[in-house]
């Protein structure tokens, strides 16, 4: 009973079933680690795209300014007897905050 090649999928493009054959074994075992390593490179990318895109998407409030990190929440500081609210967030060691509005808008 003869040996058969495998056939290649549907999807592959001709030439590169083509280029593939004419390789030696010993490259064609580098190409395979090669493809595997790129693909899981790749699967991973795509992954973190779509979950920045969707942490951007679902934690970024809508009112948040373009120069306030998603990262920063709402704080209130009492000032003079008036109540504020502040962005507030972390970078590094210290503690950044920029004005959002009054607590009571009538004031």
């Amino acid at each position: 009973m003869p040996y058969e090649p495998p056939t290649p999928p549907a999807e592959l493009p001709t030439d590169i079933v083509n280029s593939l054959n004419g390789y030696a074994p010993d490259q064609l075992q580098q190409v395979a680690r090669y493809a595997e390593e790129l693909a899981e490179h790749k699967a991973r990318e795509a992954r973190l795209e779509e979950q920045s895109d969707d942490d951007e998407v679902e934690d970024r409030p809508n009112d948040l300014p373009d120069d306030v990190p998603s990262k920063a929440t709402i704080t209130i500081k009492e000032i003079n007897d008036n109540r504020y609210y502040y962005w507030q967030w972390r970078e590094g060691e210290k503690i950044k905050s920029k004005y959002k509005s009054p607590v009571n808008p009538d004031e």
